[in-house]
């Protein structure tokens, strides 16, 4: 995978590799696309924004385009590549305008 599969503002169902290499389902919000890596909120379990390298990605299962009323929204600082060059994970809390929250 690279950088052309994948779009912001995007949930996906995915194919991605843990740490012992085996192949693991995930649901994912892409925020945004990087040249190696994009950063993907989890939207099955754990709920964590993460810094997904594509080479950890197996295949896309499935890909929806979320209307601007349901995008989950996030400072721009937290967004920013810079913020990711040291960390893999955040734990945050995530809203989208369109539930009120």
């Amino acid at each position: 995978m690279d950088k052309s599969s994948f779009k912001p503002d995007t949930r996906y169902v995915l194919t991605v590799y843990d740490a012992k290499r085996a192949p693991r389902p995930a649901n994912v919000y892409v925020y945004r696309v990087y040249d190696k890596f994009m950063l993907a909120r989890s939207t099955s379990g754990d709920g964590l924004l993460r810094k997904l390298a594509y080479a950890d990605v197996e295949r896309i299962v499935e890909q929806a385009a979320v209307p601007s009323a349901e995008r989950y929204a996030l400072p721009a600082g937290m967004l920013d590549e810079k913020s990711w060059a040291d960390r893999s994970e955040m734990q945050l809390y995530a809203s989208s305008p369109a539930r009120g929250k």
